[in-house]
């Protein structure tokens, strides 16, 4: 076994070159990495989640709880599969299959490693690239939305409609901001294949900066901060993860496009959710975090980036992303609607067509390493735009006194103890007892003149 030909990056030519016994071995295992992910997924999110709320989360059904999923799965198998008198039938059914497939679709191009043997072929860890294979990841992400609109207006119910309009409208006001993004990774890569753009953020990258030669980063999420502080906000609202989990709100729809399903078809709806978590977890591993390259120090040992080990890696940096998916839903509260819209179209559209002028002209300069350029301008602005994000957009107001908070408390709301805690004598007693002082006073007079 070679190992200069297994660590070296696969390129377009390397693809197609299969057995079709080996092709679909690919097939499966992408299917089965996106299925056994959401399954563990949502047992990670509710150990995490119940970390952070100091309770134990499932910790009964097999050990540490993880057959937990498996045995919600079989519970929702068997729940009686209600199909509303006034749903579109065809369209009810397949809305939620729409979601899944797209999800899934979107792991045959993404690198899991770099060229191994199989079997005495070599072969890259990817089912296929082609040389658009970001734009592939962009419909992809686009057309799972296509089964929660298809899914809240076949239901032939208000909620769920609702549900369905305000994911439409998160489709439109983000992918906006993510396309953009990506944009600014091809334009630095210089390719939309998946697999170049892995190879294009190789560790050890030389920079020259007006004669000095200095090391510096390959990911893009560091040599193109703003994009990928950008491209993550809009992939938790593409995914509607919380806090921008608005299409499914309970507190105002119940539980949104989902309200009229039931059984495997909610399933389906829960399956996709979590696939499409993880998928845009591996999409932004390999756009932004180096794929399946191994993060320093481990870059130190010389067979880190050969073989199998890639792999690893690449997992690691996906479960990162998925704590971050977590992390965000127990952290967060969820955003109001008209907050969620006004951040997608007033601060991160205008900022995102800045940065992306910037870039261009950046490239224009001479005399200069593309690099070099990008690292000196991307990574101050990408510290100005998490200020612009998380800067307070209102001015505090001093903490009123309770006895303030008790004057300028609106006519007819709930009335407040008094601040001496002594509690005031009921009306009823009162009014009784001003009734029956006058009946006091007189037969009190009568028996002092006695």
């Amino acid at each position: 076994m070679n190992p200069i030909v297994l660590a070296q990056d696969p390129t377009l030519a390397d693809f197609g070159r299969d057995p079709w016994w080996l092709v679909l071995g690919k097939i499966v295992f992408a299917f089965a990495f996106g299925l056994l992910a959401t399954l563990l997924g949502v047992w990670f999110e509710r150990r995490v989640v119940g970390y952070m709320q100091v309770r134990p989360g499932p910790n009964q059904v097999g050990p540490f709880g993880l057959l937990q999923t498996l045995a919600d799965g079989l519970k929702m198998a068997f729940k009686e599969d209600i199909l509303p008198k006034a749903a579109d039938k065809v369209v009810y059914f397949f809305a939620p299959t729409i979601s899944v497939i797209c999800a899934v679709t979107a792991l045959s191009v993404v690198p899991f490693g770099p060229m191994v043997s199989i079997f005495g072929h070599h072969t890259p860890l990817q089912v296929t690239d082609v040389p658009v294979a970001v734009l592939l990841l962009l419909a992809c992400s686009s057309m799972g939305v296509y089964g929660i609109v298809l899914g809240g207006w076949a239901s032939g119910s208000t909620y769920p409609l609702l549900g369905g309009l305000r994911s439409s409208a998160q489709m439109i006001s983000y992918e906006v901001a993510m396309g953009l993004s990506i944009v600014a990774v091809f334009m630095t890569a210089g390719t939309m294949s998946t697999s170049g753009i892995v190879a294009k953020q190789a560790h050890g990258t030389e920079l020259s900066i007006f004669g000095q030669t200095i090391p510096a980063p390959g990911w893009y999420a560091i040599l193109l901060l703003p994009s990928f502080i950008i491209f993550f906000i809009a992939m938790v609202g593409e995914t509607n993860r919380a806090p921008f989990d608005l299409p499914e709100a309970e507190s105002e729809l119940v539980a949104g496009f989902m309200t009229e399903y039931s059984s495997l078809k909610f399933a389906l709806f829960m399956l996709s959710e979590y696939v499409a978590m993880v998928t845009m977890s591996a999409v932004t591993t390999t756009l932004f975090l180096g794929g399946w390259r191994a993060p320093w120090p481990i870059t130190l040992w010389e067979g880190a980036n050969s073989g199998w080990w890639p792999m690893l890696w690449f997992f690691g940096k996906v479960i990162a992303l998925v704590f971050v998916f977590v992390w965000l839903r127990g952290t967060l509260p969820r955003l109001r609607y008209d907050q969620f819209m006004r951040l997608g179209w007033k601060v991160l559209l205008p900022i995102n067509l800045v940065w992306i002028l910037v870039l261009s002209g950046l490239r224009s300069i001479e005399g200069w390493d593309p690099r070099s350029k990008v690292i000196a301008v991307g990574i101050p602005a990408g510290i100005l735009l998490i200020a612009t994000i998380f800067w307070p957009s209102r001015k505090p107001q001093p903490k009123q006194t309770t006895q303030e908070q008790v004057d300028n408390r609106p006519y007819g709301s709930f009335p407040l103890p008094p601040m001496d805690l002594q509690v005031p004598p009921s009306p009823r007693i009162t009014r009784v007892v001003a009734e029956r002082e006058p009946a006091n006073i007189v037969a009190g007079s009568d028996s002092r003149e006695v």
